[in-house]
């Protein structure tokens, strides 16, 4: 019950940080390097499989990154960048704030739903692959709106 608490504790720094890295985000221009980093830094995590405690099936880490993909959806529905002084800056979004924290209280709902049927290290792995899967999905689709307003503004460059 400690390591539950002390993970959904740890859930909610995060969400907060979210929230701060973002507003920060938006006060700068956007690059892809900003945008690919966090899911390369994130994917890291999955050395925790390494560990036996945290292994989960095929089937679970199907189910995990789908759900991951699905809650993606609203974060990709928050994010859009815009052409300001000639660079690409991401919008900040009041919906982005209020996302994050619904995903986070249905996150800690999950995880006391799925807690107490599976341990608490498959729990870990599986909630970090859905974090996984909602992150890639995210940035993926950060990336290529990104890409597309470069072209876009390229081929304004050359026009002129």
């Amino acid at each position: 019950m400690l390591w539950l608490i002390a993970s959904t504790v740890a859930a909610a720094f995060m969400a907060i940080g979210m929230i701060f890295v973002r507003l920060r985000a938006a006060k700068r221009p956007a690059s892809v390097k900003k945008i690919i980093l966090p899911p390369l830094f994130m994917s890291t995590g999955a050395l925790m499989f390494i560990f036996p405690v945290f292994r989960v099936g095929w089937s679970q880490v199907l189910e995990a990154v789908t759900i991951g993909a699905i809650f993606s959806f609203f974060l990709i529905r928050a994010s859009k960048f815009e052409i300001r002084e000639g660079d690409i800056y991401l919008k900040p979004s009041r919906a982005f704030i209020f996302i994050l924290i619904g995903l986070l209280v249905l996150r800690i709902v999950l995880k006391l739903i799925i807690g107490s049927s599976i341990s608490f290290g498959e729990t870990s792995g599986m909630f970090f692959l859905l974090a996984f899967g909602m992150i890639i999905t995210w940035r993926l689709a950060m990336l290529r709106q990104y890409l597309r307003l470069e072209k876009t503004m390229t081929k304004k460059s050359c026009a002129l």
